[in-house]
């Protein structure tokens, strides 16, 4: 997952911390790349949004929701403070593209779903993304961020 705040997933489906720690501990390996609330890219956004510094609670309230799944073996957070094109959510060989539109809230904007068909590219040109932001992306201050009712 590469999100700013992704709150559209644990707001539609409230057991999803749980899911994904259960699916990591199946041995899934799960990724959660969040934008870093205290990033100037983070803020940006927030300012374009014309929500201010909402959009970094909006990020710190999804770790919170996701406190179960975060603090769970086999699951990956990591920060990152690029510029946001694309929210990427990957499921094996299916994938949600929400293309963000200048200054309007990533659930005013259209999601593409995507599949990993022989031959195709799309979905590779997307994943490729994703790893190009995962592998800047850092763990540093990943516990310092964590809502204090999601430390253990």
């Amino acid at each position: 997952m590469l999100v700013y705040a992704g709150l559209f997933l644990p707001d539609g489906y409230p057991e999803i911390a749980k899911l994904l720690a259960t699916k990591a501990e199946q041995g899934i390996k799960v990724r959660l790349a969040l934008g870093d609330p205290d990033s100037d890219a983070v803020r940006r956004r927030g300012e374009e949004e014309r929500i201010g510094d909402g959009l970094a609670a909006r990020v710190r309230l999804g770790l919170l929701y996701l406190q179960d799944a975060i603090g769970a073996p086999g699951v990956e957070p990591r920060f990152h403070a690029t510029t946001l094109y694309n929210s990427i959510y990957r499921f094996d060989d299916d994938m949600l593209v929400n293309a963000h539109v200048y200054g309007a809230p990533a659930a005013h904007s259209p999601v593409l779903h995507l599949r990993r068909l022989p031959g195709g590219q799309l979905f590779d040109h997307y994943q490729a993304s994703f790893e190009r932001v995962w592998e800047q992306a850092s763990t540093d201050n990943v516990p310092a961020v964590l809502p204090q009712a999601g430390r253990r």
